[in-house]
């Protein structure tokens, strides 16, 4: 018995001399490798979600509140928080994935989906950790990631996006896991050089950097890369009618209870006769009891966004104050939510020309821009279609408050093309209006008097627990020390 023990334990000292402990102790429960479709597919599911909803409306002055005092609505919010860093960690894994197995089309996804929540970080806050930022895992001794300077996170924003298109520029194979856009490399190429030119109309405040090239960059890409064509190309994620994959706002309660339109969106399309009125408000309650028509602009009225909310709370109790359209909440397919799309890109090219960035007919595309966010809900607005249609789209242009062409000089033109970008941005584009708001002015946004519009948002309370050397020098480089303020001008906007 002896001699049998001692040989097991001889035979099983031999074979584990030849192997590794950590090669034959793995536990098939817990697996270190995966092809990066199976993250790509969260990954697009979180990032065309991010941010959408209702908090950006009030702010924007599309929506009021009636039951309590909204934050948003009268520009008294503080800190915003570093989620996106959590949700890059799923691309870092991704990007480390696609790299494993040589797939540049995964890296340059990767890429795209860093610059987008880069760009959300960097407009939220200022200043945030770039270079350092996500590398937790790979330090021998993990230390607290410094900040980069604004510029500097402008700048490798839009290297990751010229690497993503050139990635994707040798690649001819179909990206599995692609819920946007089934796998279409060319369409995703398209998208990223889009979402490029969002990128350098938000600096348009700094178009004479020489270090950022703004100007030639963005020429370039409208005469020699590829963009959308047609709203067949945006970058959308359709919902579905199953557990899991509704539209955001089904079912959601708040739509019940203390939220109004805002009187002075309600007013902007009325001005205009806009009819994407009608797609995105309900009448009101007095107007329905009177059996006004859908489509009379009469019939819809929005609360002051400056009063105190016990008054516009009066006013919507006594059925005159519209409601957001039914469809968003009832509706659990009721639109795709697109991250970039054709509608916008022309407004951006047309405001690039006005600006002299690119050569073209400024009127061409933003009557191209009009009528494609004419289309988008003559499509997806169900029932609603007849209200917007391409014809009725003409028409709409030919008004001279609508057109263009009415433009005497150049700023006016430039207010035009935002007003049509913030018309067009209802539960899409979040935040993006706002930021518009920032760099240009356009639209006005109506607030209680002696009430400053914030630029940015507060550093999150974790950062000064746990990063506490670092935030410190980042606000005092950029705002001086101490001055962590929701009033405070980062560079871009200066």
């Amino acid at each position: 018995m002896k001699k049998l023990l001692i040989l097991y334990i001889a035979v099983f000292s031999g074979l584990a001399s030849c192997k590794k402990l950590e090669e034959i102790n793995v536990d098939p429960n817990r697996v270190t490798e995966t092809h990066p479709q199976l993250q790509l597919t969260q990954i697009e599911w979180d990032a065309f979600r991010y941010n959408n909803g209702t908090g950006p409306l009030y702010a924007e002055k599309k929506l009021v509140q009636t039951d309590g005092e909204s934050a948003g609505q009268y520009y008294k919010w503080d800190r915003s928080d570093f989620s996106s860093y959590s949700r890059m960690r799923d691309v870092t894994k991704m990007m480390e994935e696609a790299t494993r197995i040589n797939s540049n089309a995964y890296l340059a996804l990767g890429k795209f989906f860093r610059a987008f929540y880069f760009l959300n970080l960097t407009l939220t806050f200022g200043d945030v950790p770039y270079s350092q930022a996500l590398q937790g895992e790979t330090q021998e001794t993990y230390s607290p990631p410094a900040y980069d300077a604004q510029k500097d996170v402008f700048k490798g924003i839009l290297a990751e996006l010229k690497e993503a298109n050139d990635l994707l520029a040798g690649e001819n194979t179909i990206i599995a896991g692609d819920i946007i856009y089934g796998g279409d490399v060319t369409k995703w190429r398209k998208a990223v050089n889009a979402f490029r030119l969002k990128v350098l109309m938000l600096l348009s405040k700094k178009e004479g950097d020489g270090d950022l090239n703004i100007k030639s960059t963005f020429a370039q890409i409208v005469t020699g890369e590829p963009l959308f064509e047609s709203n067949s190309d945006d970058a959308q994620l359709v919902f579905l009618d199953q557990e899991g994959n509704r539209y955001p706002e089904f079912n959601s309660s708040g739509y019940g209870s203390g939220m109004y339109m805002d009187s002075t969106f309600i007013r902007r399309l009325q001005d205009r006769e806009d009819p994407r009125l009608f797609i995105y408000c309900t009448q009101t309650k007095n107007a329905e009891d009177a059996g006004l028509a859908i489509n009379n602009f009469a019939a819809y009225e929005g609360g002051d966004p400056a009063a105190p909310y016990s008054e516009v709370n009066t006013k919507a109790a006594n059925g005159k104050t519209s409601k957001v359209n039914n469809r968003y909440h009832k509706d659990p397919t009721t639109e795709p939510m697109v991250l970039i799309g054709f509608a916008e890109q022309q407004l951006i090219i047309a405001e690039g020309i006005v600006r002299g960035w690119a050569t073209g007919n400024a009127e061409d595309y933003y009557t191209e821009g009009v009528k494609a966010s004419f289309k988008f809900y003559e499509t997806y607005a169900k029932g609603l279609g007849q209200y917007v249609t391409q014809s009725i789209a003409t028409a709409y242009l030919a008004k001279p408050v609508n057109s263009l062409a009415t433009a005497a000089t150049a700023e006016e033109k430039i207010e035009k093309i935002i007003m049509q970008r913030y018309l067009r941005a209802f539960l899409q584009s979040p935040w993006g209006p706002f930021f518009d708001h920032l760099r240009t002015g356009y639209p006005s946004f109506r607030r209680p008097a002696g009430v400053s519009i914030p630029f940015r948002w507060i550093y999150p309370q974790a950062e000064y627990n746990n990063n506490a050397e670092n935030v410190a020098a980042a606000i005092k480089s950029q705002y001086g020390e101490g001055n962590d303020k929701i009033s405070s001008q980062p560079w871009w906007v200066q």
